[in-house]
């Protein structure tokens, strides 16, 4: 595919953090953006620094998301790239230590749930959305090609760290779907892959820097090489190749620094 100002694309989470950075990335190389996020403040005013589109998008909601891509393609016309980077996710041992009680908790199926729900069924929804309205588009080469579909999950979905049953579940669910997901959209020229982090500095992981240095150094001393959290820039740059290489498709892959988490 080519990235230029032809191409229209969207970004979900995209006013902070991984999102954001495939925001600045893409518009800074031309492409027509929308923002798919809920903080409307800040979304609205990344929209307005990069030439874009804000949609205040819940992604847990179907209508929320459908008129999200009503208004991307109204601004900008039918979207050939998404990249999706939002969820909605929680932690929790599946059974844990309770200290206020003195006793063994389990982690509630109500929250693992929301877990399965805001990361595997919401990346079935934007993905879904997405491909419907570039099949019934035309092909953008010679090969056919129609559209990208990239979907964010984790290197917690292969190595399995404690306290990630849901999320680590939600992103193995994601990486599962990439293949079926790929052999499907195939005939209509439409490629999906997934991007697994390994750990970022997002804000999440900078507010652990500011309040706990001590953690965070310990986390850039667990990644092989370089020993640092990655850049959310990093991210970008390997959505925007992924983007640009059409042969790439139904692929997982890890950007990480070479880290591999082992159980305590």
């Amino acid at each position: 595919m080519k990235i230029d100002n032809t191409i229209a694309a969207v970004v979900t989470g995209g006013s902070s953090g991984l999102g954001k950075a495939t925001v600045q990335a893409l518009a800074a190389a031309g492409v027509k953006v929308a923002i798919f996020d809920i903080n409307e403040d800040v979304g609205e005013a990344l929209a307005k620094e990069v030439g874009g589109v804000f949609c205040n998008v819940n992604i847990m909601d179907e209508e929320s998301v459908e008129a999200g891509f009503a208004k991307a393609r109204a601004a900008n016309g039918q979207e050939r790239l998404v990249v999706h980077c939002a969820m909605v996710a929680g932690g929790g041992k599946t059974v844990g230590w309770d200290k206020e009680n003195n006793c063994y908790k389990r982690a509630t199926t109500e929250g693992f749930a929301k877990s399965m729900e805001g990361i595997a069924t919401a990346s079935f929804r934007v993905a879904s959305i997405a491909a419907l309205g570039m099949a019934n588009s035309q092909p953008l080469n010679e090969d056919g090609e129609r559209g990208c579909i990239i979907l964010t999950s984790s290197v917690a979905s292969q190595d399995g760290q404690m306290g990630q049953v849901a999320y680590g579940g939600g992103k193995g669910a994601v990486n599962s779907m990439v293949l079926p997901m790929a052999r499907d959209l195939m005939d209509v020229g439409i490629r999906v892959n997934a991007i697994l982090p390994g750990t970022f500095a997002t804000p999440p992981m900078l507010g652990v820097k500011a309040k706990a240095p001590a953690i965070y150094e310990n986390l850039e001393k667990a990644v092989p090489f370089p020993k640092r959290l990655g850049m959310p820039e990093e991210f970008a740059s390997l959505a925007l190749e992924i983007a640009r290489n059409t042969y790439m498709n139904a692929q997982l892959l890890r950007l990480d620094g070479g880290i591999r988490f082992q159980p305590k």
